[in-house]
């Protein structure tokens, strides 16, 4: 029996960059027909190892439902509340341990290495810490690059903190080397397949098919020269005229039409289809992916479920299944449920007949009826309110009801997203300016406009082409839709007119789309950099830029992709728009605070970049470097809010005339 544990970190989504990862952790990514963490640990259990423990970040939950557990394992997930980096989670994984070997692996690897190679390259190389690196690819004779794979002693839990984030590399390596420990760097055999993105995926699936998968019973090697290092199940329908190339794995109850071609290396898994006279290229389709008639594949994955239309053109791209909105009901009776809403407010009578389709509303209004009755006297009395706060809620159910897929996907994205955090507060913000206006807003009669029906259904179609076009801007973009249609539908244009500058700054709590953030992410990167670097050196120090680094003298400052100030802007935005809304001035002085946002956003990231460049010439240490670099973000919404209050000052007085003054006449009366 090995006297090892084993420690598997599941990193976190990679949120912005690649759809799969963040809608599903890599760990969960399939790798013929199982789950990458599920077959790392039957590898281990395989290997002899008896204890393990998954630490993840919030993910535990989902990683013990999604996987199938090893008998043979005492397995552990250990969900951290907190982000405690790889060192961190070495530490809260490996508890009380005194005399056990800790090995630690990623847990999004394909290939792991084998144990004893492991053990063994540790006690060659009689060191505390060995790091695993992948071969070099070639005849490359340099390092190769990391694996994520390491082995450790248990002393060196000494010099990991007992709470708080720390990191192997930034942290724990620096900290053994100060404390005179040994560190190893050792060269796995074989790539250990480790991956975090969709290229990274491919190419371990591929390393995977070359060296020999493991498959199941039921999937056979093909046994014609045509299928070479093709693998096909059982029960795959896979067509007389279908082209296949491996290597290739076609799972069960798969599906390649006539026509079709296949190149690997390529993994088809269960239930996924490919439609004739398309072709799928050095690429993965998951379980129940779809791909329709004449399209290309290439260098791609497909989501579980995901449907790629026909005709299309998919190259080296991972595409996220779309769900479909339950819009069926909601179009069906759209018609109908605001119609008898209203005419329960007005206070007309249905006219009931046995085929009269107001039957219908006439059952909903009886079933109001019941309910009003019910409650207490006092709200009895106005029943009239007490019908609109019903309706009120039975639109706001139906409406969160219908998006509740797009407000989860829009709140995952508010609380990983540092760009986007602030549009958490938006529709707090926007029921807050509602409240400040009730009075305003509760003396605009309410005349429902049928033309709030178009508007719906035109939001709709919005949300329709965005998930057929797996354009997930659009389907946001139709929820403020989707609220000013039904304002109009129900209220009518005075009180759509009222609240239409905050229907407009609900729009602020949406991300901008990928393609608009990367593009605009650069250019404001670049500016930083060199608004930075102006800086420094009209204040008088010698600065060299190497692209987006800026070398000050003995420092170098790199100016991060997070550090380009989109976040800033799309704070400082908010801010402003909440100060538009709440002040009373004339529309020309809000538009110039709006306009005024991004120079200030600008300017506060350009004096944030100069400061923490000036201060990192004199402060040693990353510790102090991080709180520092950390304390200036925050250090800048306050001079943002002087900013914007001094503004608002200086046009006050620019445009109040000043008070006329009268002539006081003083008279000097003789003795």
């Amino acid at each position: 029996m090995l006297n090892a544990k084993a420690i598997i970190l599941v990193g976190a989504r990679d949120f912005g960059r690649c759809p799969l990862a963040s809608r599903l952790p890599t760990a969960l990514w399939p790798v013929v027909g199982k789950p990458v963490l599920e077959r790392l640990l039957s590898h281990l259990a395989d290997q002899g190892i008896k204890q393990a423990v998954v630490c993840s970040n919030g993910e535990g939950s989902l990683l013990a439902e999604s996987i199938c557990a090893d008998s043979r394992l005492e397995l552990e997930f250990l969900d951290e509340s907190l982000p405690v980096g790889t060192a961190g989670g070495i530490r809260d994984a490996a508890g009380d341990e005194e005399d056990k070997l800790l090995i630690v692996f990623p847990a999004s690897v394909v290939c792991p290495p084998e144990i004893d190679v492991l053990i063994d390259a540790h006690r060659r190389g009689r060191s505390d810490l060995t790091v695993m690196l992948n071969p070099c690819h070639g005849n490359n004779s340099g390092t190769g690059q990391a694996s994520g794979i390491y082995v450790c002693n248990p002393g060196i839990l000494e010099h990991i903190p007992q709470v708080g984030y720390f990191d192997i590399k930034e942290g724990l390596i620096p900290e053994m080397l100060r404390a005179k420990k040994t560190i190893h760097a050792a060269e796995l055999p074989n790539h250990a397949g480790n991956f975090r993105d969709r290229q990274g995926y491919l190419y371990a699936v591929a390393n995977y098919l070359e060296r020999g998968p493991k498959l199941p019973p039921d999937v056979k090697a093909g046994k014609s020269a045509a299928l070479q290092n093709v693998w096909i199940a059982a029960n795959a329908k896979v067509d007389r005229g279908a082209r296949i190339c491996g290597p290739a794995v076609i799972m069960g109850c798969a599906s390649v039409a006539s026509g079709a071609v296949v190149l690997g290396p390529a993994v088809i898994e269960s239930n996924a289809a490919v439609a004739a006279d398309s072709v799928v290229t050095g690429s993965v389709l998951w379980e129940s992916a779809q791909i329709g008639t004449n399209c290309r594949i290439e260098r791609s994955v497909i989501d579980h479920d995901a449907v790629v239309r026909v005709d299309s053109i998919v190259r080296e791209e991972a595409v996220p299944f779309q769900p479909g909105g339950r819009l069926g009901p909601i179009v069906s009776y759209v018609g109908i449920l605001p119609r008898l809403m209203l005419k329960n407010l007005i206070g007309r009578k249905p006219n009931i007949g046995r085929d009269n389709p107001d039957a219908l509303r006439h059952k909903l209004q009886t079933r109001f009826d019941t309910v009003v009755e019910r409650l207490p006297d006092w709200a009895q009395a106005d029943r009239k309110n007490v019908l609109m706060f019903l309706a009120s809620c039975l639109v706001l159910v139906t409406f969160l009801w219908s998006y509740q897929s797009g407000l989860a996907d829009l709140w995952e994205l508010w609380r990983i997203s540092d760009e986007y955090s602030s549009g958490l507060l938006v529709p707090f913000l926007a029921v807050y300016i509602l409240w400040s206006r009730r009075s305003e807003i509760a003396r605009c009669p309410i005349k429902p406009s049928l033309w709030g029906l178009g508007a719906f259904v035109a939001a709709q179609v919005v949300r329709l082409l965005g998930l057929f076009l797996m354009y997930s801007s659009a389907e946001r973009l139709s929820i403020v839709m989707s609220v000013g249609a039904l304002v109009l539908l129900l209220l009518g244009w005075q009180f759509f007119k009222k609240v239409s500058p905050i229907l407009l700054f609900l729009c602020l709590m949406l991300p901008l789309p990928n393609l608009i953030q990367y593009y605009v992410g650069l250019h404001l990167q670049r500016y930083a950099t060199a608004s930075a670097v102006f800086c420094l050196e009209v204040i008088g120090y010698e600065v060299v830029r190497e692209g987006n680094i800026i070398h000050i003298g003995n420092a170098s400052v790199a100016v991060a992709e997070a550090c380009n100030g989109l976040r800033m802007i799309t704070a400082f935005l908010v801010i402003s728009g909440l100060v538009v809304l709440l002040v009373r001035r004339a529309l020309w002085e809000k538009l110039v605070i709006l306009a005024s946002s991004l120079p200030i956003a600008l300017m506060c990231n350009t004096i944030r970049l100069a400061v923490t460049a000036m201060f990192f010439t004199v402060l040693e240490g990353e510790e102090w470097e991080k709180i520092f670099h950390d304390f200036g973000g925050y250090a800048m919404m306050p001079l943002a809010l002087a900013a914007i209050v001094g503004e608002l000052w200086l046009l006050a007085k620019l445009t109040t005339l000043p008070a006329e003054e009268e002539a006081i006449i003083i008279t000097r009366q003789r003795g």
